[in-house]
């Protein structure tokens, strides 16, 4: 017990310095992200920190309830070549586990630039990112109700699961257009085309 508590203290005062140097990156009026993917720091083990499917972030087992700190943690958070996410400062990099993927999409809307439809899209995390040929979609369907599940790229490799409220608001935007020769369901935005499934599997597409 002894052992116990002592570790969850260290863990403790481990995740207050870490928030204390995640702080320092992002105050002072600097504009944009902090720059994680010049950062080259040591690994400094794994963190006993999970994002959930629907988004919501767990310490030691316990959902952490401030928005802020979320967002905090959101702002260095990367995904390297290896699969893994991680939280990173200039001086420590923490892995951390990533249920599905460490954002959602749970707001569209929908605008017209230059005679062009641009879907834009808000993250639980305060991320607003506009689709298109910088910021892709991708489409999986997955397991035996084949449930489609729709990504968009953030940054870095991190990506947004679209929410699934969402993700009704984007299926009706879809048309059939032709790509590579075969009939597609797609999704435009940004003029990109997304193609998300055969157009003769559509009626496969669970709700």
């Amino acid at each position: 017990m002894a052992d116990d508590t002592l570790k969850a203290t260290t863990d403790a005062a481990d995740l207050a310095a870490l928030i204390s140097r995640a702080a320092a990156q992002t105050e002072g009026g600097k504009p944009g992200l902090p720059p994680v993917e010049r950062w080259e720091p040591p690994f400094c083990g794994d963190l006993d920190m999970e994002i959930r499917a629907d988004g919501t972030w767990f310490y030691m087992g316990t959902p952490i309830g401030r928005a802020p700190l979320v967002r905090l943690f959101s702002t260095v958070l990367r995904k390297d070549e290896d699969g893994k996410t991680y939280l990173v400062t200039p001086v420590e990099k923490v892995g951390i586990r990533v249920e599905d993927a460490p954002f959602v999409a749970v707001e569209m809307s929908v605008s017209v630039r230059d005679g062009v439809e641009v879907l834009t899209f808000r993250t639980n995390v305060g991320d607003v990112v506009e689709a298109g040929p910088e910021h892709g979609l991708r489409f999986s369907i997955v397991g035996e109700n084949h449930e489609l599940k729709p990504y968009l790229h953030v940054r870095g490799r991190l990506e947004a699961l679209v929410s699934r409220a969402v993700m009704y608001d984007l299926v009706e935007r879809g048309d059939v257009r032709e790509v590579e020769g075969q009939a597609m369901f797609c999704i435009v935005s940004g003029g990109t085309v997304f193609p998300m499934m055969p157009a003769d599997e559509l009626e496969r597409l669970s709700r």
